[in-house]
């Protein structure tokens, strides 16, 4: 049996400042943007290239959905941004002004830092040591 993740649900305030901030300063292609219904889009992003799991972006709709936005992981490490260049994905981030929580540092797996989206998750931008 061989399986995968397909798709990683992030809860969002707003479809299209969503996909503007994982298109526009991530740099993220957009996928999918279908209205299912007046309230309901089915939109998914994933990083330039990649060919694995997608980012489902859903709108939070009731307050246990909407206090959670920027907070799926109880404050840790959320999502894992593997690239093949760390100093030019790291301009990235600070010429669009996203929010570094911790710069770069070398360690035994990679380089690394930490970054928050625009609603708060935090992510770890890596550089592996051995690439895969």
């Amino acid at each position: 049996m061989k399986q995968h993740l397909m798709h990683i649900a992030i809860l969002v305030h707003d479809y299209d400042k969503a996909i503007e901030f994982y298109t526009k300063k991530l740099n993220f292609d957009l996928v999918e943007n279908t209205y299912l219904n007046e309230t309901k889009r089915w939109v998914l992003v994933k990083p330039k290239g990649a060919n694995e799991c997608a980012l489902l972006l859903a709108k939070a709709v009731n307050k246990k959905q909407k206090d959670a936005v920027g907070n799926q992981s109880g404050g840790r490490v959320f999502l894992f941004l593997h690239t093949d260049n760390f100093d030019l994905d790291y301009q990235n981030l600070i010429v669009n002004n996203i929010k570094i929580i911790r710069p770069p540092i070398v360690e035994d797996y990679g380089k690394v830092a930490v970054f928050e989206d625009l609603y708060g998750n935090l992510w770890d931008l890596i550089e592996p040591t051995i690439k895969q």
